[in-house]
């Protein structure tokens, strides 16, 4: 059976204050929540772990400020590192419209502006000819894709990719195929290739989930004039106190770095077994491709800081990040009644700039306000921001691909311990 680490609020809060880079904490009565529902939590992630659902977990939420929970289950720590995958987005986006606010760029410019290699691309096509036979061929773009369009996943782009001509799919060509490729280039080759081949769609038409964000991502080096996880360090990591996050986890850290778990397979299997995938140990060495869509590792004090810089309109601790109106413009809707294609994004989400919107309790049917903002990672780990409650919480597991509800059980269970 796996060790249960079921720590109550208040010794939480006591441990909390030996992190240095950590948020305050207060008391949950003291920011309208109850110690007693929030201690819950405890027993539905106890309960994931001895059921071998999971082999560890973790939790933070955060009110008005102060973190009023924190919470460590089978074998994770308070000061665990996990992959955030798609959780990296947050902070390309973040990247970008500090650029953005330097007036380097418009929403409304055409990306071959800054990425020239984008001003010929084509678009996908599948029909029939005259025997039932199923054709490929390309199209031009009807318009240029536009800056926004990286921040909204509207360029066109996804992670599986369309077929050529030939019928062959275009990602596997090219060596980008699956979203987290282990190559041996670097983002302006990745961005070359990607734009050698067909979009999905016409720029502008769908909400369709894939490489947008790793493109803006180079958008970002390009106007910066430095790489991804330099800039990032320089203007949000440093500024921020987020000392653990990063591309790779160097080796004084490995023993912070969780397990990778994957579902058991075979039929009637339940739990979890150690991942076999490349991941397990891909992120203990700096990567090539520096993916500003899915490529970080961090923790939850770190990430905690960066979601209260967005909940208190840009800055923390006397460091402004952005301006209010930036942060305003990345949780307001964008996609004006655009399809969704794939799946990705639920039906009844929004969508601003790299954060999905809740538009109503009643329509998502979760008890999170209307206006709230949420997004998570391909191995699980998640987080919502609610600026009604001036409330955000994050949880993380790193189990890929992710076969649990624990996550919106955390959600649901942060929102029944307001008061």
């Amino acid at each position: 059976m796996k060790k249960i680490v079921p720590l109550s609020v208040i010794s939480l809060l006591a441990l909390t204050a030996g992190f240095s880079a950590s948020l305050p904490s207060a008391a949950p009565e003291q920011n309208g929540m109850s110690a007693t529902r929030l201690n819950r939590i405890n027993g539905v992630m106890a309960k994931h772990v001895e059921a071998g659902d999971l082999a560890g977990a973790s939790g933070l939420i955060s009110r008005n400020g102060k973190i009023v929970f924190r919470g460590a289950w089978g074998d994770y720590k308070p000061d665990t590192i996990v992959r955030m995958y798609s959780m990296t987005k947050a902070v390309t986006g973040v990247a970008a419209m500090t650029l953005y606010e330097d007036g380097l760029f418009s929403m409304n410019d055409p990306l071959s502006k800054y990425l020239p290699e984008f001003a010929k691309t084509t678009v996908g096509k599948e029909g029939t000819d005259s025997t039932g036979k199923r054709t490929f061929y390309t199209v031009p773009l009807d318009h240029p894709i536009l800056v926004k369009d990286l921040f909204r996943h509207t360029t066109g782009l996804d992670y599986a990719g369309p077929k050529d001509e030939k019928g062959e799919n275009v990602y596997k060509k090219v060596e980008m195929l699956g979203g987290a490729p282990l190559v041996n280039f670097d983002l302006a080759e990745a961005t070359k290739r990607l734009a050698s081949v067909p979009l999905n769609e016409q720029p502008g038409t769908a909400f369709r989930y894939g490489y947008s964000i790793d493109v803006l991502g180079r958008l970002v080096e390009v106007l910066s004039g430095t790489t991804l996880d330099k800039y990032f360090e320089e203007k949000i990591f440093k500024p921020l106190g987020m000392k653990d996050t990063s591309f790779f986890v160097s080796e004084d850290k490995w023993n912070r770095l969780t397990t990778l778990y994957s579902p058991k397979r075979g039929e009637g299997a339940k739990g979890v077994e150690v991942s076999k995938a490349p991941a397990q140990d891909s992120f203990k060495k700096k990567p090539n491709l520096l993916l500003g869509g899915a490529g970080l590792t961090s923790t939850l004090d770190d990430y905690a800081r960066f979601y209260q810089m967005l909940l208190s309109n840009g800055q923390l601790d006397g460091v402004r990040i952005l301006s209010p109106k930036s942060v305003e413009m990345m949780h307001t809707e964008t996609l004006d009644g655009m399809p969704h294609i794939g799946g990705t994004l639920p039906g009844y989400a929004g969508f601003g700039l790299t954060f999905a919107i809740n538009p109503s309790v009643g329509k998502s049917g979760e008890p999170a306000s209307a206006g709230s903002y949420w997004w998570g990672g391909a191995a699980g780990t998640s987080f919502w921001i609610d600026p009604k409650e001036h409330m955000f919480g994050i949880f993380f597991i790193n189990i890929l691909p992710p076969n649990t509800n624990a996550a919106q059980q955390f959600q649901r269970m942060a929102y029944q311990a307001l008061e």
